[in-house]
């Protein structure tokens, strides 16, 4: 299967909320911004409206929503933005979210997979449960696309489960944003239609059911097609709360593919993919190789002789001149993998002993895959 390139700058995730600033007419000043990852040229073009909801759902991916509109009508019927947008890379939720609320890509922002390495340390940073010792405002040291909206007098509100509140993920990615606490769908719709009434507005909304069910079901199985299904009469009454003058806008962070056991590549039963590897990061579809000190071209053949066509394995400095990760800076280059390994089809490399939940997984995402990398933007 083919790999599909990030679309930075022109329609990627990261490029969402500075369309919703110029829909808002507050577009952000690219001057308050880095000079280098910044987002938001304009390749995605939103309605103006003085208020905006963007409820981002966690692994609806462009082409399965396309396979599957028959369990949501409602979405389905929703008006696409251009062409399909892109996550970044990874295609996992933290490095997502960091972009959707940075307008950053990852290679700037530093969010660069579900786990990599702390620098100087044989430790890896999960950043979906964080680490106490790692402060997020250091590790993701630029303004949230937030803050900034709130600088020019958009009020930006958070609507998430209480318990997201100041983890360190929030904080990396949505700081700067007033947060609502709401774990229920009725909880989400009635805190959503309070603070949108404020005007100009934006408030992001997230709801992850989808993609848990996605990981311990798979795509298209009973439970995630009604999960879909409730996910889109969410989507729907939320619209029906709202007044015609607050424009829906409907994403998601990746996408997602059911994993092949007979294409499960395990790094514990076959030695050769451990010789030269220090620490093992990154996630099923998208492993992050740490090498021991001159280890690299080894490690690069041996994985490529093993796996074959069924990932592409790449030295951190090609992955960096595709454009994988937009700009690296200095700080974020020790992060990524000396080894970065994107697994094609239906392919998994897991760990059973050191990563035995993975293992338990159907569906997977990570890698830079179509069914992974394209997402909606759905306008209403």
């Amino acid at each position: 299967m083919t790999l599909l390139e990030p679309e930075y700058g022109r329609r990627s995730l990261g490029d969402v909320v500075p369309a919703v600033a110029r829909a808002l007419g507050r577009p952000l000043d690219p001057g308050t911004a880095p000079d280098r990852g910044v987002a938001g040229a304009p390749g995605l073009v939103l309605p103006d409206a003085e208020a905006y909801v963007l409820f981002l759902v966690d692994g609806l991916g462009a082409r399965q929503l396309a396979r599957y509109e028959h369990a949501a009508p409602y979405l389905s019927s929703l008006r696409v933005v251009d062409a399909a947008a892109t996550a970044g890379v990874p295609s996992t939720t933290a490095t997502s979210l960091t972009s959707l609320g940075t307008g950053l890509t990852p290679g700037t922002h530093g969010v660069v997979g579900y786990s990599s390495r702390i620098p100087g340390t044989d430790r890896l940073l999960f950043a979906l449960g964080w680490d106490a010792a790692v402060d997020p405002r250091e590790w993701q040291p630029h303004p949230t696309t937030f803050t900034r909206l709130q600088t020019a007098g958009v009020t930006t509100t958070v609507v998430n489960k209480r318990e997201f509140e100041g983890s360190g993920l929030t904080e990396a990615a949505h700081r700067g944003a007033d947060f609502v606490g709401a774990d229920k769908v009725g909880e989400r719709i009635a805190a959503t239609q309070r603070v949108s009434a404020r005007t100009p507005s934006l408030t992001y909304l997230y709801d992850g059911d989808l993609d848990w069910t996605g990981h311990r079901h798979g795509v298209a199985s009973t439970a995630w097609l009604q999960q879909l299904a409730m996910i889109d009469s969410e989507a729907e009454q939320l619209r029906e709360s709202l007044p015609a003058s607050v424009r829906l806008l409907v994403v998601a962070d990746h996408g997602m593919v059911d994993a092949d056991p007979a294409q499960r590549f395990d790094v514990d039963a076959l030695p050769e993919l451990s010789a030269g590897v220090s620490l093992l990061g990154g996630e099923a579809r998208f492993r992050q190789l740490y090498c021991q000190r001159g280890a690299v071209d080894d490690v690069v053949a041996a994985w490529r002789g093993t796996l074959g066509d069924a990932a592409e394995v790449l030295t951190r400095e090609e992955a960096v001149a595709r454009g994988w990760f937009g700009p690296v800076s200095s700080t974020v280059v020790p992060r990524l993998g000396d080894v970065l390994v994107a697994c094609r089809d239906r392919a998994s490399v897991v760990s059973t002993v050191g990563w035995s939940h993975e293992s338990r997984l159907v569906g997977l995402h990570g890698s830079l895959t179509p069914d992974e990398m394209l997402i909606p933007v759905l306008i209403d």
